[in-house]
């Protein structure tokens, strides 16, 4: 038994192990730099680092190896972490989005109330709106109705509403 455990011992497999050396930091360093240039290490420029650091060539294969892996692991979490970021602005412009259209629907509402309002006051003539009024004109009238303690420029509230197309109030 002595015999077989003493020949593992020499075995060339076990004198490969021993011989790995830890690379010192200039090596990494050199590696690194070569790193940045090349992902994929090359046969040629593999024999050439192996002679230039002074370690086998399988030592520099494994570290490529290791390198590369760990490479593509920053990778993704710098591409997760973009993401993420992306994804946390929409949410926030949704949210954003999401408060203005209550906003909105509140000031709809409210528009409709005052023109629901108004239809049920006295009977009142129908009022011209002139084709020239619009609201990107900023034409100023001079009818206004008070509904609800605000004052209302009703050729204005008509034409936001229901487009300045129409001729008619009523």
């Amino acid at each position: 038994m002595d015999f077989f455990h003493s020949q593992n011992q020499h075995s060339p497999k076990h004198q490969n192990s021993s011989n790995k050396k830890r690379l010192t930091h200039d090596q990494v360093r050199l590696l690194e730099r070569t790193f940045t240039t090349t992902k994929k290490l090359e046969p040629e420029l593999k024999v050439q680092l192996a002679n230039q650091l002074g370690v086998p060539p399988r030592q520099i294969a494994i570290w490529y190896q290791n390198k590369r892996a760990r490479w593509k692991t920053q990778s993704l979490e710098l591409d997760y972490n973009t993401l993420h970021a992306k994804l946390e602005d929409a949410l926030a412009d949704r949210r954003r989005l999401e408060r203005e259209v209550v906003q909105l629907q509140e000031e709809l509402r409210r528009a409709q109330q005052m023109v629901f309002h108004l239809n049920q006051g006295p009977a009142q003539p129908p009022v011209n709106v002139s084709s020239n009024s619009s609201c990107d004109e900023g034409g100023s009238s001079s009818l206004h109705e008070e509904a609800n303690g605000e004052v209302l420029q009703l050729e204005e509230l008509y034409a936001c509403l229901y487009g300045a197309g129409g001729s008619t109030w009523g």
